[in-house]
Parts: structure tokens; sequence; C-alpha cells
């Protein structure tokens, strides 16, 4: 025959098996939270990388950008290098995008002109930039402007 268990054993049970509950509710609160701190870091990363990408793409439109204008001004591409460059109005501008456009943004044009000649050329264009975090970074072009 069966016989019913007593009254404080079975309060016993009921008990004990409340707190396994509560455990396992805390248990995965944890895992919840954690999983949560993980996918606002992932979202941090991503941001920061973003940021980093449309920096280098700015750069890299900015030196293209230069190239183009000393193509359209090949009878002034002296003019162009970093030396005379503050002097020149095309340049100056171009300088001063530069500066607007990247954080801490520098650029060094180096115009290497074969002897004899005004309108040919080998234009090394270098930018420089500093992000927030502190990292430097560069974007160099090379190119040969023939008139």
């Amino acid at each position: 025959m069966h016989r019913p268990m007593p009254k404080t054993q079975c309060h016993r049970l009921q008990a004990s098996a409340r707190g396994f509950v509560l455990i396992e509710v805390m248990v995965s609160i944890l895992l919840f939270t954690v999983g949560v701190l993980a996918l606002v870091g992932l979202q941090a990363n991503m941001s920061q990388a973003q940021s980093a990408s449309k920096v280098r793409t700015d750069a890299s439109y900015l030196a293209k950008e230069l190239v183009g204008v000393m193509w359209s001004d090949v009878t002034n591409l002296s003019s162009y290098g970093t030396a005379n460059c503050t002097s020149y109005a095309r340049c100056n501008a171009w300088q001063s995008k530069v500066a607007n456009a990247l954080p801490n943004g520098v650029a060094t044009v180096t115009v290497t002109a074969p002897p004899g000649t005004t309108k040919d050329g080998d234009i090394t264009i270098q930018i420089r930039w500093t992000l927030p975090d502190g990292q430097t970074h560069n974007f160099t072009t090379v190119t040969t402007i023939t008139g």
C-alpha cells in the first residue's frame, strides 16, 4: 500500500525545488548579461573599424583628386610640391581640404621633374592622419604625369 508523505517532508522538497529554480534563473540572467555585453563590445569594434575605413577612403579620394587637378594644370606641376604649395592657390586649397577632411590630416607632395622639362614629372603624394585613439596612418600614391 501507498502511504502519503508527511507534510514536513513534502514542504522541505518544495523549498529545495524553489531554491534550485532560483539558481537556474540567476544563471540564465548572468548568461544573458554576458551575451549583451559581448554584443555591445562587438558593436563598438565595428563602429571603430567603419570610422577608420571611411578615413582611409577619404585619404585615397583626396590623393586621386589632386592627381586629377595636376593633370588639368600640367604646366604648373612644380607649384604643387610641398615647398611651393602654400603660395599656389589650387594646391593650398587642396591642402586645406586634407586638413579639414581627415583628423590631424597632413599631406606631403613631391614633384620630381626630369631635367629640362616643366610639364613632366613623377608625383608622390603622402597623406598622414591620426585617429582619436592615437593611431597614426598614412596613404601614399605615386604616379607619373606627362604633358
